[in-house]
């Protein structure tokens, strides 16, 4: 290879790494305000197709943004409402939890030393300390009251983004010039993350009202909150679920016993198998489209950048990520490099629309 071709191959990539390292620099700066924003855009891309529902039954822009934006704020109170006072109520009660799972611990200790199990190793250890799990709990559920006392800022930007998102095509248009061929590739791509993103939604709003049903038919303190932690960590497939369990499970340990905890970590697990494996995959048509490695590696860099919330909005922004590299040609290689290994050698976009691969 020519000398000249690699050193202009090594300059390329030193800058695209450097302006990486300050991008991603400049966002963990500016989480707190991209946070927010972040939250609005997840949200109004969730709401554009009841807004286009509602215009084409012949609602006016502004008057089917206003009946998004009520719907919305509707929402928000009932979660604030029931969320809040479960966040508060949980709160209070953490030392005394913290107190009563000790107690159980031990109490499971003695009762494996009596069924001839050795517990000798686990002495002096941190395993029956749960201070450090609960904290981890409360610190994640402090980051969701934060997102409930920004709702209204949040709000207003969904607004703003909604009446501009009307008339975007049209800006488009006149800035790229008269040719649908120059919007196509954006319309593939604002598509399949709508679709995305609606599937997901749905599927972890029914994740969310099924344990809360299970909790609360069986007895468990906080169903709601817990029903709510469930809808959001679904966003973050493979891990998430699991994730959401631990607090229903140790909720339940709290309160009753042991065996009582299994049948909620049951419960857990046919609700989180039936919507992720055979809902979820039917409604979106294809799997993911990310290997375990990029699902753990975004959950982790995202939650670096963007604090607690950006455990919520990892998956969401690394599929946009990967959307857009596929839509073109010149970085789909990217995007294949993204995603699991049987993709390899199939570089069509998994989130196209009007295709499905759910029989695969």
């Amino acid at each position: 290879m020519n000398p000249d071709i690699k050193e202009s191959i090594s300059l390329k990539f030193v800058i695209i790494l450097a302006s990486f390292v300050i991008i991603v620099a400049g966002m963990r700066a500016a989480a707190s305000l991209l946070v927010p924003f972040f939250l609005a855009v997840f949200l109004a891309v969730i709401c554009t197709s009841p807004l286009s529902w509602l215009r084409r039954i012949g609602a006016p822009t502004p008057l089917a943004v206003i009946l998004v934006a009520v719907c919305i704020l509707g929402m928000g109170f009932l979660v604030s409402v029931f969320i809040g006072k479960a966040l508060k109520d949980f709160t209070m009660s953490l030392p005394d939890y913290q107190k009563i799972f000790e107690a159980k611990a031990v109490g499971i200790m003695a009762w494996l030393e009596s069924h001839g199990i050795d517990t000798a190793q686990f002495a002096g250890t941190d395993i029956i300390e749960t201070g450090s799990v609960m904290k981890i709990i409360g610190g994640f559920l402090g980051g969701l009251s934060a997102i409930l006392t920004n709702m209204f800022v949040i709000l207003l930007t969904v607004i703003f983004i909604l009446l501009e998102a009307a008339g975007m095509p049209q800006k488009l248009r006149s800035a790229l010039g008269d040719t649908d061929e120059s919007l196509s590739g954006f319309s593939r791509f604002t598509e399949s993350v709508k679709r995305y993103l609606a599937v997901k939604t749905w599927c972890s709003l029914l994740t969310g009202v099924l344990v809360a049903v299970m909790l609360k038919a069986l007895g468990v303190k906080q169903p709601y909150l817990w029903g709510f932690t469930a809808f959001l960590l679904n966003y973050i497939p493979n891990i998430g679920s699991a994730v959401a369990a631990v607090p229903g499970i140790l909720m339940a340990l709290i309160q009753f016993d042991l065996p009582h905890a299994l049948y909620i970590a049951v419960g857990y697990a046919a609700i989180n198998i039936g919507v992720s494996y055979f809902i979820e995959p039917r409604l979106m048509g294809i799997r993911l489209g990310l290997s375990t490695l990029v699902v753990f590696i975004s959950l982790v860099f995202w939650a670096w950048v963007l604090g607690p919330v950006g455990m919520l909005l990892s998956i969401p922004l690394t599929m946009t990520v990967k959307i857009a590299l596929e839509s073109s040609p010149d970085t789909r290689w990217v995007a294949v490099l993204l995603g699991p290994a049987k993709i390899v050698g199939n570089p069509q976009p998994p989130l196209e629309s009007g295709t499905s691969t759910a029989n695969q």
